[in-house]
């Protein structure tokens, strides 16, 4: 391995480390949740992935584990602190959590993040970095990528990230030549929907989705379809044209929206059965689009 390309003091914080997965990316996959995101989407499922601890110390007299606690670093400022031998993950400090984030983040150098990988190199077939938003730290992601494909012992490993589609094309090229492909959220075709779920518009979703379309680096879009939210029935034919222009090779994964984890309005919103999801799949696939892949879910 190429020693030179190691910089140890990029880090990230991160949520959570998935030893295996095969539902993010394709074959047996370790995925690492970065902590933070850009949107504010009304139907999140890891709300708590959303903000970043600022150790206000809200939580810390919650925590009926008594795993946190609040010190002051070498900087004389608070700093809430996470044990997790204590921890018995009942997570009680995320509902609480003003800020929507989580006090039990870590902090990873690239070269502690290689360590994991590396322990688990045998038994997966690639990484994705998901959040949060992962692009919102992509130098770490880049750092990691690079050293994976300089590294003769893990190259074999693909490396992807699933992204809400919002980073610019000049972060995108600089991720590409170590990025094998990405799953991107489409979470809404109009505008207007999209800046309703979200708080953000969609312009650069679809640059996105069109850049890695022509590198040939777009493994999957995602729709998560919300019965009266989501506007991909009622656009169903601009929707159907643009997806059945895309690569042979990207799938369209529909995901079925369910209450698990969501916050706020969102509970009050219709879930997705099977029937309307299997509607929504023949609708598609009618109009050409290729690829469709149904969710393997336990609907409601």
């Amino acid at each position: 391995m190429n020693k030179r390309l190691i910089t140890v003091t990029t880090v990230a914080t991160v949520s959570k480390i998935l030893n295996f997965s095969c539902v993010d990316g394709p074959g047996n996959r370790l995925v690492i949740f970065l902590q933070g995101c850009n949107y504010r989407c009304k139907n999140c499922h890891n709300p708590h992935t959303i903000g970043v601890c600022d150790h206000c110390g809200d939580c810390v007299s919650h925590c009926p584990a008594n795993a946190l606690s609040i010190r002051q670093n070498g900087s004389g400022k608070s700093q809430v602190i996470w044990e997790q031998a204590l921890c018995t993950h009942c997570d009680t400090c995320l509902n609480v959590c003003p800020k929507q984030s989580n006090p039990k983040t870590q902090r990873y150098t690239v070269e502690e993040m290689l360590a994991v990988v590396r322990k688990n190199s045998l038994f997966i077939t690639g990484v994705t970095v998901t959040g949060g938003e992962a692009t919102l730290q992509l130098n770490f992601i880049t750092e990691l990528f690079t050293q994976i494909k300089a590294d003769p012992a893990l190259n074999h490993l693909t490396c992807m990230i699933d992204s809400n589609g919002s980073l610019n094309e000049t972060g995108w090229l600089k991720v590409m030549p170590v990025l094998d492909g990405a799953m991107i959220d489409l979470k809404a075709w109009q505008e207007e929907t999209h800046l309703w779920i979200t708080g953000r518009d969609n312009h650069r979703v679809f640059k996105t989705l069109n850049l890695l379309a022509e590198q040939q680096k777009l493994h999957e879009v995602r729709l998560l379809h919300i019965p009266s939210v989501t506007d991909f029935q009622a656009e169903i034919d601009d929707l159907a044209d643009y997806l059945s222009q895309l690569p042979i090779s990207t799938q369209v994964r529909l995901n079925a929206f369910q209450h698990h984890g969501v916050t706020g309005e969102a509970l009050e919103w219709p879930v997705c059965t099977k029937e309307e999801i299997e509607t929504l799949a023949q609708q598609l696939e009618k109009r050409g689009v290729k690829n469709v892949v149904r969710p393997a879910v336990v609907f409601s």
